[in-house]
């Protein structure tokens, strides 16, 4: 099972690895941001706003609040490029204060929600949820951060013990 500095910890990394890619992307043209480069969500804008729509249906799930717009609504909300950034570093920001005021027996409790995409309910251990999280945002990052590598973008390390305090 993980614990709260671990939650704390993961909710930093996102924050500063998504300053990283979007630091990056910041170099590209619209086009090139736009342009689909055969990952599953085709281009690094849309990879981006998939990650962007997932990390707020899962704090809504941890929030018991509405989810967010469907993702076609939430990629048309946010089709230039300053609208995605500026969404993401606030969203990024929500997320660390979420993880700051983590508390240990909300972390080992029971997570059940309906998953639209499966058509049923879930129910599971919280911990296992929220590494879920913070796993799917790695997963996404990283096909980003080939997209922008094979763009010419540089993006900076990766590595978490890296990661500055």
């Amino acid at each position: 099972m993980i614990g709260v500095d671990y939650v704390r910890r993961m909710a930093r990394y996102n924050r500063w690895q998504n300053e990283n890619l979007y630091g990056a992307a910041d170099g590209l043209t619209d086009e090139e941001r736009h342009r689909d480069r055969g990952a599953f969500f085709g281009s690094i804008h849309r990879t981006l706003c998939h990650l962007l729509w997932a990390d707020q249906t899962w704090m809504s799930r941890f929030s018991n609040s509405p989810p967010p717009v469907p993702l076609e609504e939430l990629a048309a909300l946010h089709r230039d490029w300053a609208s995605l950034k500026g969404r993401r570093i606030d969203f990024d920001a929500g997320i660390v204060c979420w993880a700051d005021g983590l508390a240990s027996d909300w972390l080992a409790g029971t997570h059940t929600h309906f998953s639209p995409s499966l058509g049923r309910e879930l129910s599971g251990p919280r911990w296992m949820v929220v590494s879920h999280f913070f796993n799917h945002q790695t997963h996404h990052r990283g096909q980003v951060h080939c997209m922008l590598t094979q763009a010419g973008a540089k993006p900076h390390d990766t590595d978490l013990f890296l990661m500055p305090e």
